[in-house]
């Protein structure tokens, strides 16, 4: 099924357009400080991914800069944390790596999907196992446990060192819906945070994890599958499988302060700076979307 490039762009500019407009607000490509009349600020806490949350907090700072009166708090906790705190309210944003309708104790329909970026993911292990490629098939055994010595893919006579992501992280969501497409996994040790993570795997020796291509730094050697390289020009054509959208959503039509730091966000000069500088996708630069139920639609450019 093909869409147009509307389609794509639908939450970075038609419907920030559009919660915007109802607000008294500019249009996504406009900056909040250039809008005829001062938005009345309120607090905005923006809780849930941590794989998303280095963009907000940067993007954060950016506004504020541009606007000193504006109050913008930033936490991780994983995407269902986001979820769950933002429908019940207790949060004015929540971040998420995975789409609202897959979290099955919520009603999606109380929230707005506002989609800032795409988040890619590549399985990750520490630079001494000596391996640089592996199949999907020895990606799944490796986390369930059927293959525990990284010379039985090529690499050196060293055990595996499995760390995982905790429950309700959508970073482990997204890498056991399209990296291993099961959820059935050894039991191993589990941590919430990306950075921590990372860490754990650059000092481990066997180690193996995964993170998003945003937290993936020097110290760790980022894995090939089936000798498709993890790179940003194999998302945006689902060569590379391992993405997702990133999402930060609100419980309703956000006010008029929520939906400017949004709307600054999804601008034209975010998207095109500080997305791509701290390791994200633009939305646009996508040649196929991803609905919900993980169907993959091409785009028309």
């Amino acid at each position: 099924m093909k869409h147009s490039k509307l389609f794509v762009g639908l939450t970075v500019a038609l419907a920030a357009t559009l919660v915007l407009a109802g607000c008294g607000s500019k249009s996504a490509s406009s900056s909040s400080k250039s809008s005829s009349a001062p938005i009345k600020q309120s607090k905005i806490l923006a809780v849930g991914s941590t794989a998303l949350q280095p963009l907000v907090e940067q993007a954060a700072k950016q506004y504020q800069t541009d606007n000193p009166k504006a109050e913008i708090t930033v936490q991780g906790g994983g995407s269902g944390a986001g979820l769950s705190q933002v429908a019940a309210g207790s949060v004015t944003i929540g971040n998420s790596d995975i789409f609202a309708q897959e979290k099955s104790d919520l009603k999606a329909d109380d929230l707005v999907d506002h989609q800032v970026a795409v988040v890619a993911i590549a399985p990750v292990v520490n630079k001494d196992a000596g391996v640089k490629n592996i199949s999907t098939q020895q990606l799944v055994d490796i986390f369930q446990g059927k293959i525990t010595n990284w010379k039985e893919v090529g690499g050196k006579d060293q055990a595996i060192v499995l760390i995982n992501r905790a429950q309700g992280s959508g970073t482990r969501a997204t890498f056991e819906q399209f990296g291993i497409k099961t959820n059935k996994v050894k039991t191993s040790q589990e941590q919430d945070s990306s950075g921590t993570v990372y860490q754990m795997v650059s000092t481990t020796p066997g180690a193996i994890s995964y993170l998003a291509f945003s937290a993936i730094k020097d110290g760790v050697q980022k894995l090939a599958l089936n000798h498709v390289q993890p790179t940003d020009k194999n998302v945006t054509t689902n060569t590379w499988k391992i993405w997702a959208y990133e999402h930060m959503y609100t419980k309703g039509k956000p006010n008029a302060s929520t939906a400017a730091f949004i709307n600054y966000i999804q601008s034209k000069n975010v998207q095109k700076t500080l997305v791509p500088k701290l390791g994200y996708i633009p939305v646009t630069q996508m040649t196929v979307a991803r609905t919900h139920d993980g169907k993959i639609e091409e785009i028309n450019k």
